[in-house]
């Protein structure tokens, strides 16, 4: 019995992929580009936001190093903000004296 419900669970679970295929679309869609989109910048967000704690900085000194505002700092964390690359390199290197890389896979 134990086994049968195992196999039956196990034919329900799918890729991440298909899960997002499944709640935003296929790739190239706009609700999926959207998500996109938000994913990235939550994620740059949360990086950002980590390393300036690291720093042990404030939103607000970290604005200040790099001529920024201490309310863009805090939608960029929040994952609400587009964000120019130069503006996040300047941030990175100059606030937080890390190095900034990009890859593309």
């Amino acid at each position: 019995m134990l086994e049968s419900l195992k196999g039956k669970k196990m034919k329900r679970l799918t890729t991440f992929e298909k899960h997002l295929d499944k709640q935003y679309g296929k790739k190239g869609s706009a609700r999926r580009d959207k998500f996109e989109a938000d994913s990235i910048s939550f994620r740059l967000g949360e990086m950002l936001k980590e390393e300036r704690t690291k720093a042990k900085l404030t939103q607000e000194q970290l604005a200040e190093k790099t001529g920024t505002k201490k309310s863009y700092i805090s939608r960029i964390e929040a994952g609400k903000s587009d964000i120019q690359i130069s503006t996040f390199y300047r941030i990175i290197e100059l606030g937080l004296r890390k190095r900034l890389t990009i890859s593309i896979t």
